[in-house]
């Protein structure tokens, strides 16, 4: 086996690294909710908003930040937003009150989306063409085991030293990698000459009102006036950004990359696959905290089937989307991530034994890492290599909205049948909520069936089309 060239380990070192700090903050917090409520204070809602100050900077923020690593250096905006979100961790931790807290948490979510959505390119640029599905696909299968792996590692540094750890954990990290970053990353940018200002304006207003109305919706009910406000100016104002793109000279994102049914189609399937995923797995979790009174850390281990899964097999599907194409093998994870959702949906009760959940634990995982391990390389694989910057912030803003859509639509349809006042009750709610979350995961799979089954024989037809021809799977940087 060929080892790779230090470049590639180096890349592969800081990226890693990056993904996992800013993927670990998106859950990590769920389970230390109890103890930050105890320490600062504050009411239901401003601890709802702990979560959701990050979530809402990071997805707003994540195209606008591709756009200025295009314009001013990846490497460069990789190692400011760094920056940013190391000394964001460390205001979270030494936050005297709730309200700077959340103010500290936003600021985080904007240094992960300053440096988020350049990881895929700068990996892309060094990964050897023949194993480049491999190389993104450990990097996929690290941000998966991350996000999937929050609850525990947050139940562990609650129950073990303090909530304050959660945050301070990223601090070391942080300042071993601005220095990695800023020796050992190659500088790069984009074919856009300046920065697309209305563009950016736009986009960030638009998925503003959007996200505002998806956090707000459960707490203020879908049709009250707030929440109906953002959703449409949200989507009005998107629907600008959308028309601004297509008619302006130098657009912040190209909206002809949506031609290519492969890049729509896996953008689709990644917003449907971590609406299904994240509102899951805030249930599961509070679940066994809930009506099976485990403790935070406990209920972190009960998840393990689900979440080491990776571990083992990620390699392994890496390696097979190098050698079949990652179509099949991404289809195959959805299928997999549904029929799990849908087993746990069927068996959970008050009194289910866990031992009965553990093969259904097993197979999501299967089904997340199938899903994470191929779907960076088919991405950045149907589109230029200028507009790869553009394409990162895509695939990872849009899995964003659909990890606050997912959790948004499942907890109201748990609130619908169900509360948190007996287990009864609350496997009531819990119980249509995953069905739901299994059939939204399952689109996901038909929309990755709709692409091409060999993009790269398209790109031909691309070309005299006049549109961006997609590369083949492994194709140069």
């Amino acid at each position: 086996m060929r080892v790779p060239n230090r470049n590639v380990l180096w890349t592969f070192l800081c990226c890693g690294l990056a993904v996992a700090m800013v993927s670990l903050d998106n859950l990590v917090v769920i389970t230390a909710l109890p103890a930050i409520r105890e320490s600062l204070g504050g009411d239901i809602q401003q601890l709802e908003w702990t979560v959701n100050a990050y979530t809402l900077t990071y997805a707003v923020l994540m195209l606008p930040g591709a756009a200025l690593g295009d314009r001013f250096g990846r490497r460069r905006m990789f190692v400011i937003g760094l920056g940013v979100f190391t000394a964001a961790s460390a205001a979270a931790a030494l936050a005297p009150d709730i309200g700077a807290l959340i103010a500290a948490r936003a600021v985080q979510g904007l240094g992960a989306a300053a440096l988020m959505p350049l990881n895929l390119t700068l990996l892309t640029a060094v990964a050897p063409a023949a194993r480049r599905g491999a190389v993104l696909g450990a990097l996929s299968a690290v941000e998966g085991l991350a996000i999937a792996t929050g609850p525990l590692l947050g139940g562990v540094m609650v129950e073990h030293l303090t909530w304050q750890w959660i945050f301070w954990i990223n601090v070391p990290i942080g300042l071993l990698l601005l220095p990695l970053g800023r020796w050992k990353l190659a500088e790069s940018r984009g074919s856009h000459a300046r920065l697309d200002l209305t563009g950016t304006v736009l986009a960030g207003t638009g998925l503003f009102g959007i996200v505002f109305g998806l956090i707000q919706g459960p707490t203020d009910g879908w049709t009250s006036t707030g929440v109906l406000t953002a959703l449409t100016g949200g989507t009005l104002v998107l629907a600008a950004f959308v028309v601004w793109e297509l008619r302006t000279e130098m657009p912040m994102f190209p909206m002809r990359l949506f031609r290519h049914r492969t890049f729509s189609g896996m953008n689709a399937a990644g917003l449907l696959m971590f609406a299904g995923m994240f509102g899951s797995v805030f249930l599961l979790t509070q679940f066994f905290q809930g009506p099976r009174g485990y403790s935070p850390m406990e209920a972190g281990l009960r998840i393990l089937p689900w979440t080491m899964v990776p571990v083992f097999v990620a390699p392994l599907v890496g390696f097979l989307s190098d050698r079949i194409g990652g179509r099949p093998i991404v289809a195959l994870g959805l299928t997999f991530q549904a029929c799990g959702l849908g087993w746990i949906a069927f068996r959970i009760s008050p009194e289910v034994s866990y031992a009965s959940l553990v093969p259904a634990l097993v197979l999501c995982g299967l089904g997340m890492t199938f899903y994470f391990s191929p779907t960076a390389n088919l991405v950045m694989s149907a589109v230029r290599a200028e507009d790869r910057g553009m394409a990162s912030g895509s695939v990872n803003a849009l899995r964003e909205l659909g990890g606050v859509l997912g959790v948004a639509v499942l907890a109201s349809v748990f609130t619908a049948h169900g509360d948190l006042t007996t287990p009864d009750r609350f496997t009531d709610g819990m119980v249509p909520a995953l069905w739901l979350g299994s059939c939204i995961v399952a689109v996901g799979a038909l929309a990755v069936l709709a692409t091409p089954r060999h993009p790269h024989r398209r790109a031909a037809a691309g070309k005299d089309s006049g549109a961006s021809a997609p590369e083949p799977e492994g194709a140069p940087a």
